[in-house]
C-alpha cells in the first residue's frame, strides 16, 4: 500500500513567514527553508526577530486567516486522495496550519507546536522528532507502507529520497540544480501525473 507524503508550504499553500514579512515589512522574516538547511537555527532567527519587533501568534494568526490554498491545490489534493493515501508533513505548527487545513478540506497533517506565553509572545517551539519529514517516511514504511513525496525545500528532500518515488514541486533554480536527479514539475497537473505513475 502506497502514501504520499507533501509538504505544506510553497507546495499547497503559500509560504506563511513570507506572507508575514510582508504584511509587516520586515524583509528579513521572509527568509524560508528554500533558504535555510538548518530549521533550528532559522527558527532561532525568526523568533529573535518576532522579539524585537514584538510581535506574537495573534499578529501571525490575523495573516494567515487572509491566506488562501494556492490556485488548484485542493482540486489536485481532493483528486490524489481519491486514489491513494496521502499525509502532509510539514515543518510548520499546528498554531499556524489550521485555518488552512479547513480551506484544504480537513486533510491529514503531521506538524509541530510553537511554545505560547500568555501575552501571547512565541518563547519556542517543540518538534514533533528530530529529521521529522524522514522520521515519519521511515516509520510508514516499517509497518508496511511504500511512500511517495514532493516538496520544495532543503528540508525535504530527505523524505523525496527515501521513498519508492520523490519529485521536487515549483523549487528554487539553486535546488533544481543541486539535485538534477530528481524530477522537478511546476504544475499540479504535471505533479498528479508523475505521484499517480508512480502508485
Amino acid at each position: 500500500m502506497n502514501v504520499v507524503c507533501l509538504d505544506m508550504e510553497g507546495v499547497l499553500v503559500p509560504e506563511i513567514w513570507i506572507a508575514f514579512s510582508q504584511a509587516t515589512g520586515i524583509p528579513e522574516l521572509s527568509r524560508t527553508t528554500r533558504d535555510e538547511p538548518d530549521y533550528d537555527k532559522l527558527m532561532k532567527y525568526r523568533l529573535a526577530i518576532l522579539k524585537e519587533h514584538h510581535l506574537g501568534l495573534r499578529q501571525i494568526q490575523e495573516v494567515i486567516a487572509g491566506i488562501d490554498p494556492l490556485p488548484g491545490a485542493k482540486e489536485f489534493l481532493d483528486e490524489l486522495r481519491s486514489i491513494t493515501q496521502v499525509i502532509i508533513l510539514s515543518d510548520t505548527f499546528e498554531q499556524f496550519a489550521m485555518p488552512l487545513m479547513k480551506k484544504l478540506g480537513w486533510p491529514t497533517l503531521f506538524c509541530n507546536t510553537l511554545e505560547v506565553a500568555d501575552d501571547g509572545e512565541i518563547t519556542g517551539y517543540r518538534m514533533r522528532i528530530a529529521h521529522s519529514k524522514l522520521s515519519t517516511v521511515k516509520a510508514l514504511q516499517s509497518v508496511g507502507f511504500e511512500t511517495i513525496a514532493a516538496g520544495d525545500s532543503f528540508n525535504d528532500l530527505e523524505m523525496i529520497r527515501a521513498g519508492k518515488a520523490g519529485f521536487l514541486f515549483r523549487t528554487t533554480d539553486q535546488i533544481r540544480a543541486d539535485y538534477p536527479q530528481i524530477p522537478a514539475y511546476e504544475t499540479f497537473d504535471e505533479l498528479f501525473g508523475a505521484i499517480r505513475a508512480a502508485l
